[in-house]
């Protein structure tokens, strides 16, 4: 009996009977899980007593014909104190997307207003387009400096940051302290002899600090080159030498609970030029070289008073990103004063991110999401919150709780972490609006699980790209949502998912249907054109088509699950990394050659690293011991967060006619088993 499965999963028998009666006389699914959500489900109980009462209610969905069953239903009140309520009055959300799409003009202004952007000189359009899709230009004549908007039009007494170390205790920063901060850093920068349109690289992790040194390089005029703070020293090189940099910011050393890791050192390995170098605990623990500065030094004798802001067209850069192609050469993508624009309105449009609220993404400024948060929150008028610690367990989850926030964003193997050591037991988020999921492939239980830890809030599924400046496909708190699932097209975004010939399909490769507003139009050291436009076919009604690499499915419902990438790039605990690279560091003794893919777990969820290799005649050693030599080569020379998980020796890899590895082949010859 479902009551007996209930008592088995953790309910005492009287809870058991109520839930079990609710069930039986509950008509309609949807309206009865969100009781159950409302009424019955508490974050303290079991979450096997989720999942079953899930099930029970939508035994009989059909999901052939009706999609996924969803996980979360807006109800009136959300939709009516959405940012998107007034937008959606002319027909309801299928209609908004679709004005969006064919009347850019109406709602790229809308927005524009929306998110208080300010501007020396208006633009003298939105859109044109007479040159073509893939040239088209937004907000011609348009002349700003995007950091401006962060601070224009809010009490200067507002919060901008909420941050906290392994501590737990908060600190605050205002809106007018980070904004004096911010000038504070552009004079320094003055004074140290940087000029309008510098490169500027910022490798350190999200802290309070890095946001101030973020926002103070764009206020200055130059440009934030962006990089992880966990890449190897040749990693950083190639970054620096790709964006012409010249200067970085770095810290000492980065601390990790007990851990102590070297990051100046990296970057003086790298021989990188002048580096300013912020202490991660009150005092500098390294000697610097001759003509670096420490961040007091560097602050010294900077102005207190406003800096005289540089201006430019909307089009100038103002921030590098790297993102990795098939050829193992990251392709470097230039952010303009525009590119913020969209991040911050999909914050404004799928999060609902309102003024006064407070956002949380545990990321970096060497990944996309690092600026997205920046702008997403402030643009918004919303707080950034920052614990500057390891956001995989207790002390992160009771950060969330005490800083009350409203968005959280999570990359799903934060999730499996939490949930595999209970992080959340015992805490109240109860503040939380709704979460988002970003970087790789979400698991449907897991995102589950996130969902019950805070009384039911939607998890809005966001995927898109550092060269599209946020998301093409999300979910959004208009719409019932499926764990695990996409509902929508990014307003103002549209795409068309490709079989191999070419024609319309519902599983395929996607592509984007230019223009887009936020999407680049160059690559720093790549053909722009060759590798997103070059051999793409026309879409059905003649639509010029963007290349991006990931396949998706579409769903009865209106939903979509993406299925990972389709090229050679793969996605490995959210961050893009081609086979090639992986394979160029993977040459260890007794290997002749090897493949590197990336496969789904059973269930689905994020991807898997396996490297098939080939060694050379006589050689005895294991796969493991093979996983071992290749993980030591990953962390010292690419990226320690990249894992194996496992190593396949075969006498050859299988190759096409002109000699290309087929990786497709091995992935499906793979078995987890």
């Amino acid at each position: 009996m479902l009551s007996d499965q209930f008592i088995e999963a953790g309910l005492e028998a009287e809870e058991a009977a109520a839930l079990v009666d609710a069930i039986q006389h509950g008509e309609d699914p949807c309206r009865l899980w969100q009781n159950l959500c409302d009424v019955f489900l508490t974050p303290s109980q079991p979450f096997a007593v989720h999942e079953l009462a899930h099930s029970a209610v939508f035994a009989s969905w059909e999901e052939d014909l009706r999609g996924p069953a969803p996980m979360w239903f807006p109800s009136q009140t959300d939709i009516e104190e959405s940012n998107l309520s007034e937008l959606m009055s002319i027909g309801g959300y299928d209609e908004l997307h679709r004005r969006s799409v064919t009347n850019p003009t109406w709602y790229w202004s809308i927005v524009f207003e929306k998110l208080g952007i300010v501007a020396d000189k208006g633009p003298d359009a939105i859109l044109d387009d007479s040159t073509g899709a893939e040239h088209a230009k937004w907000f011609p004549g348009l002349e700003l400096n995007i950091a401006l908007s962060c601070f224009a039009g809010r009490n200067p007494n507002s919060t901008a940051i909420i941050s906290a170390g392994a501590d737990g205790k908060l600190h605050r920063k205002s809106i007018g302290t980070l904004e004096s901060e911010c000038h504070q850093v552009a004079w320094a920068l003055r004074n140290a002899g940087f000029k309008r349109g510098d490169a500027i690289a910022i490798d350190m992790p999200m802290t309070s600090e890095s946001v101030v040194i973020y926002l103070g390089i764009v206020l200055a005029g130059c440009v934030v080159v962006s990089i992880a703070d966990s890449f190897a020293p040749n990693e950083i090189a190639t970054r620096l030498e790709i964006a012409n940099a010249r200067g970085i910011f770095t810290q000492d050393v980065i601390l990790r609970g007990a851990k102590s890791i070297p990051l100046y050192e990296r970057v003086v390995e790298a021989k990188a030029p002048k580096s300013i170098v912020l202490p991660a605990g009150k005092n500098l623990s390294v000697t610097l070289r001759e003509g670096d500065l420490s961040w007091s030094d560097f602050l010294t004798g900077a102005e207190d008073g406003p800096f005289d802001v540089e201006i430019s067209p909307a089009e100038g850069l103002t921030n590098i990103l790297f993102s990795s192609g098939t050829t193992g050469t990251p392709k470097a993508i230039g952010w303009t004063h525009l590119t913020p624009i969209k991040a911050a309105a999909d914050g404004w449009a799928h999060h609902d991110i309102q003024p006064g609220q407070v956002v949380a993404w545990p990321t970096n400024l060497g990944w996309m999401m690092g600026p997205w948060l920046i702008y997403a929150s402030l643009l918004n008028g919303a707080s950034i919150a920052l614990f500057e610690g390891i956001p995989s367990g207790a002390a992160f989850c009771r950060f969330v709780q005490d800083a009350q926030v409203n968005m959280l964003g999570v990359v799903p193997s934060l999730v499996r972490s939490w949930r595999a050591s209970d992080a959340t037991q015992g805490l109240d988020w109860t503040a939380i609006r709704c979460f988002s999921s970003t970087g790789e492939a979400s698991n449907s239980e897991e995102m589950h699980w996130l969902m019950s830890r805070a009384h039911y809030k939607p998890v809005v599924e966001y995927c898109g790209g550092t060269e599209i400046g946020g998301g093409y496909i999300c979910g959004s708190r208009v719409q019932a949502q499926v764990a695990a699932a996409f509902s929508t097209p990014a307003l103002g975004s549209d795409f068309i998912l490709l079989d191999e010939e070419g024609r319309p399909t519902a599983n395929g490769e996607l592509a984007l249907v230019p223009p887009m507003l936020g999407s680049s139009q160059s690559l720093l050291n790549k053909d722009h054109h060759e590798v997103y436009y070059k051999d793409m076919p026309k879409g059905p009604t003649g639509e010029t088509l963007r290349r991006h690499g990931d396949q998706m499915e579409a769903l009865e419902g209106g939903y979509f699950r993406a299925l990972g990438r389709v090229d050679d790039t793969m996605n490995l605990g959210g961050i893009k990394v081609s086979s090639a690279e992986l394979e160029r560091v993977c040459t260890v003794e007794g290997l002749k050659e090897c493949a590197a893919i990336a496969v789904t777990p059973p269930g689905g969820g994020p991807s898997q690293l396996v490297i098939y290799a080939v060694t050379e005649a006589g050689y005895n050693a294991t796969e493991q011991k093979l996983a071992a030599n290749m993980q030591t080569k990953i962390r010292a020379e690419l990226n320690p967060l990249f894992k194996v998980h496992a190593v396949r020796c075969i006498d050859s890899l299988p190759r096409t006619a002109s000699n290309k590895v087929m990786r497709r082949v091995l992935r499906s010859q793979f078995s987890h088993a």
